[in-house]
């Protein structure tokens, strides 16, 4: 899991047809203290995140096809599969 910042979006008025109703994020990886750290992804939201929001993403194929509900007909490298509400460190 990557956690991330939402920090953009992406609007595509031509995409392929397995994307067509698929919101795609732009994420800032962040370490705990929300220090930006590593290049920004793209992810497909499937929790309804939005700009400004901290998300854990997935970044494995499989894992992020079975958060969508797809058995394979997509192409998936990262996911935003939660909305972090906070971290805390021991």
């Amino acid at each position: 899991m990557i956690l991330g910042k939402v920090i953009g979006n992406v609007v595509s008025t031509i995409s392929n047809e397995a994307y067509q109703s698929r919101k795609i994020l732009v994420v800032q990886p962040i370490d705990p203290e929300g220090n930006a750290c590593g290049k920004t992804i793209l992810a497909i939201d499937a929790v309804q995140a939005g700009i400004g929001d901290v998300v854990l993403t997935l970044e494995e194929g499989t894992s992020a096809r079975a958060i969508l509900e797809d058995p394979g007909s997509m192409t998936v490298k990262h996911v935003v599969a939660a909305i972090v509400d906070s971290v805390s460190l021991a």
